[in-house]
């Protein structure tokens, strides 16, 4: 299974990549399992300098930005491969 987490403060822009990342797996039926995270030490763990943060499989894949729905659809299943 894939490991997807949005990481983001709860603004609406991380807000909105958590439903989009959640509606793209559910309606692909991509293995994923997607966890919205809002912890600070994270975000700084990971890298991210801006939200929301996009880390799939502990791999950083975008920030600060809503990426388009088949950058995140081929990044699921190239990790799932």
């Amino acid at each position: 299974m894939v490991s997807v987490k949005i990481l983001g403060t709860g603004c609406t822009k991380c807000k909105n990549l958590d439903k989009k990342v959640r509606e793209i797996v559910v309606a692909n039926n991509l293995n994923a399992d997607v966890t919205y995270i809002n912890d600070i030490n994270e975000m700084i763990d990971a890298g991210i300098m801006m939200t929301p943060g996009l880390v799939i499989n502990g791999v950083v894949k975008s920030f600060g930005i809503i990426p388009k729905e088949t950058q995140i659809i081929g990044w699921i299943n190239d990790c799932a491969q």
